[in-house]
């Protein structure tokens, strides 16, 4: 192509041809490879920053669920173990099947959002009303449970569990209104669809004590 143009063109012809090589070639070298270099890590950066994001809700949300799942996993434990009938100690497996990758799963939002695992967190700060169980904590709950035997147990399990259920979905509403993250938030509507069926399931089962 060049050669032709030496060919045919006039002298000023050529110095302009090459005027405009010269000048535009690099820029346009230049336009594209800046455009190639620099958005990839634009992407992951933003993709990355999305994953971060989070508030003070979704870390008080998953501090505190952590905490309320590894009592209803104690619970549903022992359930499965005493319970008197087949469907109570279904449920107990079920539900501490079902809680702990959750568990897992919100103990890898704090470490990556570089917050502070329940264990490490002040508790005596945190809003426990929706931690207790019929007036009970957790020990005193424990503590009742384990006396009980036969249908007294089932009994009393449904009740403190349905009670328990109750709790974790206030506290997943109240996070799903305030909380910013994406996945925690994703997380709280679970939760409420899942303990609310399991609410009706257990109510169901007292019925038939």
């Amino acid at each position: 192509m060049q050669k032709n143009v030496r060919t045919l063109a006039t002298a000023s012809g050529i110095a302009l041809a090459l005027t405009l090589t010269a000048c535009g070639a690099p820029a346009d070298e230049q336009e594209g490879a800046g455009n190639g270099s620099t958005a990839p890590p634009a992407a992951a950066s933003a993709d990355a920053d999305s994953s971060a994001a989070h508030n003070d809700a979704d870390t008080q949300f998953a501090q505190m669920m952590i905490v309320h799942h590894e009592g209803a996993i104690e619970m549903a434990e022992l359930a499965a173990e005493k319970g008197a009938s087949p469907e109570v100690r279904e449920l107990g497996e079920r539900i501490a099947g079902a809680q702990g990758p959750e568990i897992d799963l919100m103990t890898s939002w704090l470490q990556a959002w570089d917050e502070e695992l329940p264990s490490e967190t002040d508790m005596g700060g945190m809003d426990h009303g929706s931690m207790e169980m019929d007036g009970m904590d957790q020990e005193a709950v424990m503590s009742e449970l384990t006396t009980l035997s036969g249908s007294d147990f089932d009994r009393r399990f449904l009740e403190l569990m349905t009670d328990h259920h109750r709790g974790a979905i206030e506290m997943a509403e109240e996070h799903r209104a305030e909380g910013e993250n994406a996945e925690a938030v994703q997380l709280s509507g679970k939760i409420i669809d899942d303990q609310t069926a399991e609410i009706t399931e257990m109510t169901n089962l007292l019925a038939d004590l």
